[in-house]
């Protein structure tokens, strides 16, 4: 995977959602699929913007993510 250069300041925990997707050998894909099973629609150029922190999370995109990796949601603002 390719570090990201630079981070947007639009929300505080897409780095954190990318850190963590990651070390659990997730691709983005597959993370989107699961997301979508969950209930929540997101498509992957705006996934990749929340990970890039170019725009806002939703609570309801942060609950699941954080179901998803299966950490609290509190995990996720941790840097």
């Amino acid at each position: 995977m390719r570090k990201r250069k630079n981070y947007g300041t639009a929300n505080i925990v897409g780095a954190t959602i990318e850190r963590l997707r990651s070390s659990n050998k997730i691709s983005q894909k597959d993370f989107i699929a699961k997301i979508q099973v969950e209930g929540v629609d997101i498509n992957p150029s705006s996934y990749s913007k929340l990970e890039g922190q170019l725009r806002t999370a939703t609570d309801r995109e942060i609950f699941v993510i954080a179901k998803i990796l299966n950490v609290k949601v509190d995990d996720l603002f941790k840097p």
